[in-house]
């Protein structure tokens, strides 16, 4: 459990064969993890070690305690809103942090434990997907406060979800329950409390199987494309591009031919 003392929390799972899943698990349980600087600059640095990691083939983010995160730390705002330099940094530097997600290689499963707002619903946007505890509630819930969303969920909600349910979620700050964040399109499954973590790492296990130069560069080519919300003919395009850049040079793409020839199990070496 939490003590508080450290804004982000990393423990390692063995998935097999060499490979591991980070478990990013943010740790202010008594301000129901609510997102500091200190905390974006300690997520920044987990990321980091994860990335640098080669054992490393998932992420998984969740929180301490009773919330997956209830967003920006309102407290701290009554000061840092008052800065006209610092306050536009620190949300320059969420921006850095949390897209970095978006950007590493290796997947990133967001395990939405509980309580979810504002910077947390960004956050869960920023990962690949996410798996959603029974209990769990999630909205975006900046204007309940007076605040506008500045952390990416006027742009990445709207594409998650679509403009009509962006705006509801957003005008009327209502919490959405586990299954409605399914149907919605804001996690993928629900699963029970006690289960989250271990279905997050049987997935993990899963896509630790593959070859994480396939993957790191599928998840390259969706998310540029998403990103970019390029045309059918430009998504396309670029698809066709990367992929015969990569079957036409990658050991693992052969690998994986041959093992399937040869009816055994692939040997890939990501690369």
């Amino acid at each position: 459990m939490g003590d508080g003392t450290d804004p982000v929390l990393v423990e390692h799972h063995d998935l097999g064969g060499g490979a591991a899943a980070a478990v990013l698990r943010l740790n202010r349980p008594a301000s129901l993890n609510a997102i500091d600087w200190d905390t974006v600059r300690a997520l920044d640095r987990v990321i980091t070690d994860a990335d640098d990691d080669p054992t490393v083939r998932v992420l998984l983010v969740t929180g301490e305690g009773r919330a997956f995160s209830s967003g920006g730390d309102l407290q701290s705002y009554l000061t840092l809103q008052r800065d006209a330099e610092a306050f536009p940094r620190f949300v320059a530097d969420l921006h850095h942090t949390f897209g970095r997600l978006r950007r590493i290689g290796a997947p990133v499963i967001a395990l939405i434990n509980g309580v979810t707002a504002a910077g947390g619903l960004e956050l869960v946007l920023n990962c690949d997907f996410a798996l959603i505890a029974r209990s769990a509630r999630i909205g975006d819930a900046h204007l309940n406060f007076g605040q506008m969303g500045g952390g990416g969920v006027l742009t990445l909600l709207p594409r998650a979800i679509g403009r009509a349910r962006a705006s509801e979620l957003l005008f009327t700050g209502r919490f959405l329950d586990a299954d409605d964040a399914v149907a919605w399109g804001l996690a993928s499954r629900v699963v029970d409390d006690d289960e989250l973590l271990n279905v997050g790492l049987e997935l993990a296990r899963g896509i630790a199987s593959k070859s994480s130069l396939a993957i790191a560069t599928a998840k390259e080519v969706l998310g540029t494309v998403w990103a970019r919300n390029d045309s059918v003919d430009d998504g396309l395009a670029y698809e066709r591009e990367r992929n015969a850049e990569y079957c036409l040079t990658a050991y693992d793409a052969r690998e994986g031919l041959l093992a399937f020839a040869e009816k055994r199990a692939p040997r890939f070496e990501g690369r």
